[in-house]
């Protein structure tokens, strides 16, 4: 509750949290299940966001839509194609991570899948991909923006905290993000962010959200696009 009133006091205009948290890891944090679903729609009902979380499997996908406006499918699912076909029934909007070894193709084909069932309402989400590189959790795909934009009539959102994996490169992440052409950011938040029980290495403080809004609203304006807050 925290955060989201912190960020939307900030401008932010959608909630994403994590009921059910996949995890490399079968010891790590998990979510908190439909509990976690009903702390979000608290969040909803008293700052007046829309929220987003995800599902993981089909049998789930009713009750989360109980809560849920948008629907998630994280980059382990993004080939789950019994999930992709079941989120493609409903008239929930799906935001369609990228594989975390997905080649451009093989995520569109993915979402053709959600496509195919009916629900035309896919927005892709470029959350970095699986590299060499170990100095950053994931390597951002920036060119993945613009090239999505020339093959695709889908929005395109960018994830730069999972994208990198690091607090200190998601600012200058999400600035690259909105002058390659992006249609909205992921940005994971939290109160303190050391204490996070999942991901807190790449969470920004409430102040370091304050103050990268205005910078992200200057990168905008600067190339001639609007950046909506309200």
């Amino acid at each position: 509750m925290t955060s989201a009133e912190a960020v939307r006091k900030a401008g932010a205009v959608i909630l994403r949290g994590g009921a059910f948290k996949p995890s490399t890891s079968p010891y790590g944090f998990r979510g908190l299940g439909e509990k976690g679903l009903q702390l979000l729609a608290k969040a909803r009902d008293e700052f007046g966001m829309a929220i987003i979380t995800e599902v993981m499997t089909p049998t789930d996908v009713s009750m989360v839509c109980e809560y849920a406006d948008i629907l998630q499918i994280g980059t382990r699912n993004m080939q789950n194609y019994m999930l992709l076909d079941e989120v493609g029934r409903t008239n929930k909007p799906v935001v369609l991570k990228r594989g975390m070894s997905a080649t451009i193709e093989e995520w569109l084909l993915a979402a053709e899948y959600v496509l195919s069932q009916g629900n035309k309402n896919v927005i892709l989400c470029e959350r970095g991909i699986r590299t060499f590189e170990k100095a950053t959790r994931n390597t951002m795909d920036i060119s993945a923006i613009p090239l999505i934009k020339s093959l695709s009539h889908l929005p395109i959102i960018s994830d730069p905290s999972q994208g990198t994996g690091r607090r200190d490169l998601v600012g200058p992440l999400t600035l690259a993000s909105i002058a390659a052409g992006t249609d909205a950011l992921l940005i994971e938040v939290h109160p303190n962010p050391d204490e996070a029980l999942k991901d807190g290495a790449q969470s920004l403080t409430i102040k370091q959200f304050n103050e990268l809004m205005p910078q992200s609203q200057a990168v905008a304006h600067a190339i001639g696009r609007d950046f909506i807050t309200r």
